[in-house]
């Protein structure tokens, strides 16, 4: 038994392939072009090594080819799963549905196409067999459109998806992200931020925790002035260790944290940098 495992522009992330490693001999692929080139170069590789299972990392990217590789192999489709193991029909696979609140088991039988969650999971690596497929022509796959080129942004820190720590900022912030900077700094760890703050452009949209941002399972999660909001929690619950800094203690995100602060979040986000840089000296 196989599983490929397929992500976009680089390396395929070490808790996906220690997932796929479950469920079979692992095989990894990272094209490039177009959405259907992707999906058409996995395809390929699922049938050359007879592979049933193809697992990609939850992602925008990941979402559109998912659903063209799981149409091409005819196989089923689960999004969102944080485990997967196989069954004797095919595979069952685990997921959190409104915001966390509930679990819910998907069963698929024969092959399916699986976007994995992140996880808290910093196991060995397995041995993966990589490859390199050839990308076909734009109009092979039925569409007129050629990726041209493609401009990597420019981001300041650390990297919100494979950060170990993670200091997130909320509209309780009032606009000033400063004191989540400044601990991030100190900390070494990556800034994040809840959807309306980046949709009213207080931050990028790179920085956007939550279901439609960026999935993210690091060792320790700060929300400072962040209440709560489903999306949101969907996003960051994996994390290990949840710390919720807020003036309403009962903010949802505040009930769920391993530790809850009640009072200003600039305040003592400012006072906590100050801190943690005095100690590392």
């Amino acid at each position: 038994m196989s599983a490929v495992v397929a992500a976009a522009h680089g390396e395929v992330p070490g808790d996906l392939a220690r997932l796929a490693a479950r469920l079979g001999d692992v095989h990894t692929v990272t094209p490039d072009g177009t959405s259907a080139q992707a999906a058409t170069a996995i395809v390929t590789l699922a049938r050359e090594v007879g592979a049933d299972v193809v697992l990609l990392p939850v992602s925008r990217w990941a979402s559109e080819v998912g659903a063209l590789v799981a149409h091409a192999l005819r196989a089923g489709i689960v999004a969102d799963a944080h485990t997967a193991r196989r069954t004797p029909d095919g595979v069952s696979a685990d997921k959190r549905e409104l915001g966390g609140t509930w679990d819910v088991t998907c069963d698929v039988r024969g092959a399916a196409v699986v976007l994995a969650a992140p996880v808290a999971d910093d196991g060995e690596v397995p041995d993966v067999v990589a490859h390199e497929v050839a990308v076909p022509d734009a109009a092979a796959v039925g569409r007129d459109v050629e990726v041209l080129a493609r401009t990597e942004h420019e981001r300041d820190g650390v990297a919100l998806a494979d950060a170990a720590a993670v200091v997130a900022g909320g509209r309780g912030l009032a606009g000033d992200l400063e004191p989540v900077r400044a601990l991030a700094d100190a900390l070494g760890a990556a800034v994040g931020a809840t959807r309306d703050i980046v949709e009213e452009d207080w931050i990028g949209h790179e920085a956007m925790v939550g279901q439609t941002g960026t999935m993210i399972a690091p060792r320790l999660y700060i929300g400072a002035g962040i209440s709560g909001a489903p999306h949101h929690m969907l996003g960051m619950r994996a994390a290990e260790v949840i710390v919720a800094v807020n003036t309403d203690p009962d903010a949802p995100l505040m009930q769920t944290a391993d530790l809850a602060i009640v009072g200003d979040a600039g305040e003592i986000l400012t006072r906590a940098a100050e801190l943690v840089r005095a100690r590392r000296g």
